[in-house]
């Protein structure tokens, strides 16, 4: 169901004067609609103005492999959709603070970053707000008392905090503050060097390279009408599942450190190095830096390092099966594991889940099936799912993930089309629109890039899955143990720095 909003597919150019743009109370219906209808928020977000704002709605429909886009003016307050589309709540809260305008019936107006608006202001409006003094929700009662974690953390972990109220061990409620470390990508990739503009977008979520990399060249290779050799999208694909391979390989590790299985945990971290070193193989560099390019990739997969990455991944996975069937295996690992952390597949619809914490809860949500872009759209990996919501079920998709992601490189490899891997970009189409989703180890990945009269960049807005995600594990620790908080938050494992963009 279409609607009044405007039909795209991923990685199509669309001009922005044929984007519809509806009155706002139009705007909010239609979504509401959609969302019903089993449509998703992908990315919500403004274009500030001096009187307000232009907002920008993209809804992924599964189930006819498209996108809903429409735009809608408003002026300094509009009716918040949140009560209406619980997941919009946190992209309503960023146009708040990025346009300077108030979603008016909005439950819960926090700071999402403590970074300066988009918006032209003047006076006290235009600085930004103090970096970590936010309002938290309290819980009231005798005997309720608050934990503070964060947002300073051991080793090498970026500032996230956590605020816990219990009763004894027993967790109310965790409110979730991020973007202390904001650091302005998506304003830099308007107002900087294009030339620094790949670099910027392989740094948003450094675990995650080849996924950001990929969004963003697809949305840049639809505006300039590039075609990418076969050969190129291949390797993207297989650099793509070597990088949910290694992180996935990593959390089934870290989840074993966190419930003390050392064997698991030592194996995986030596092991996810392995992994790693396999897309060093492919581009020089263990994260995939430099490999993904607009217009195809960087370096070529010749018929020696294939066999060699071939026989490689072969040692490396009978390692990983040892070691997680060793925790599968524990009854010690299975009784923390089961029945921790839930989360019901009702409250992943209501609040936009992605991803692995989705499909755990028994969603197919997989862009790489709903939405194949590329090498996915000749080659299908099967989407894995769980059902009990749980730490369990996200460890278990992990490993269903990691198998079929090994058996795809696999065939890809050994059927890796001949031909070029690199073709020259053209020029971006002035006034126009792109939207990209890609299938991150993580989940679903959007990059939106709309251009202006001159064909610059003139906005870009990347959502990363640990947007959707993060109020994912807010809910999962309601009525739970304090002292699951690590497991249950490791089980998730989403990224800040993909958050603070």
């Amino acid at each position: 169901m279409a609607g009044l909003m405007r039909s795209v597919f991923p990685g199509e150019k669309v001009a922005r004067a044929v984007l519809p743009r509806l009155e706002f109370g139009l705007f909010a219906d239609e979504i509401t609609a959609a969302v019903a209808a089993g449509c998703r928020i992908s990315a919500l977000f403004g274009l500030p103005s001096d009187g307000g704002a232009e907002l920008v709605a993209v809804l992924a429909d599964p189930a006819s492999g498209d996108l809903r886009i429409a735009t809608s003016t408003i002026g300094d307050s509009f009716p918040a959709l949140t009560p209406r589309v619980p997941q919009a709540h946190l992209f309503e809260r960023e146009v708040a603070e990025q346009c300077l305008v108030t979603p008016v019936g909005h439950p819960w107006l926090k700071p999402v970053r403590f970074a300066p608006s988009l918006r032209p202001a003047a006076g006290a409006a235009a600085a930004p707000p103090a970096i970590g003094i936010a309002e938290f929700f309290a819980v009231a009662g005798e005997e309720v008392h608050e934990v503070a974690v964060g947002p300073v953390h051991a080793g090498v972990i970026e500032p996230g905090h956590f605020r816990f109220q219990c009763h004894g061990e027993r967790v109310f409620h965790l409110e979730i503050s991020l973007g202390y470390q904001h650091r302005g990508i998506e304003r830099a990739l308007v107002a900087g060097d294009a030339r620094r503009a790949l670099h910027l977008v392989e740094t948003a979520s450094g675990d995650t390279t080849i996924g950001h990399a990929t969004a963003f060249c697809e949305v840049i290779e639809s505006l300039s009408a590039t075609a990418v050799p076969p050969r190129a999208e291949v390797i993207r694909a297989i650099a793509l599942e070597l990088e949910r391979l290694a992180n996935h390989v990593g959390d089934l590790g870290a989840l074993a450190g966190d419930v003390a299985f050392l064997p698991t945990a030592s194996f995986c971290g030596r092991l996810r190095g392995e992994v790693l070193n396999l897309t060093a193989l492919l581009c020089g560099n263990r994260f995939g830096r430099s490999l993904v390019r607009p217009g195809g990739v960087g370096f070529d997969l010749d018929s020696g390092r294939a066999t060699e990455l071939l026989a490689r991944l072969e040692a490396a996975m009978r390692d990983v099966r040892q070691a997680v069937e060793m925790m599968f295996d524990s009854p010690s690992v299975q009784s923390r594991f089961e029945g921790t952390g839930v989360l019901t597949p009702a409250q992943a619809v209501e609040i936009g889940l992605v991803g692995v914490a989705a499909r755990a809860c028994g969603l197919e949500r997989d862009a790489r099936m709903e939405f194949p872009g590329g090498a996915y759209r000749f080659a299908q990996v099967p989407v894995s799912t769980a059902d009990s919501g749980d730490v369990l079920a996200r460890a278990l998709v992990r490993w269903l993930e990691l198998q079929r992601s090994a058996a795809f490189i696999r065939e890809q490899v050994a059927t890796l089309p001949a031909g070029p891997v690199l073709a020259a970009p053209g020029a971006l189409a002035g006034d126009s629109l792109a939207v990209s989703l890609v299938e991150g180890w993580r989940g679903e990945i959007c990059h939106v890039a709309m251009t202006d009269g001159e064909g610059r960049l003139g906005r870009v807005k990347i959502v990363d899955p640990s947007f959707h995600n993060w109020f994912g594990v807010a809910l999962a620790m309601r009525g739970g143990e304090i002292a699951d908080f690590p497991v249950c938050n490791k089980s998730f494992n989403l990224s800040y720095c993909g958050f603070d963009l």
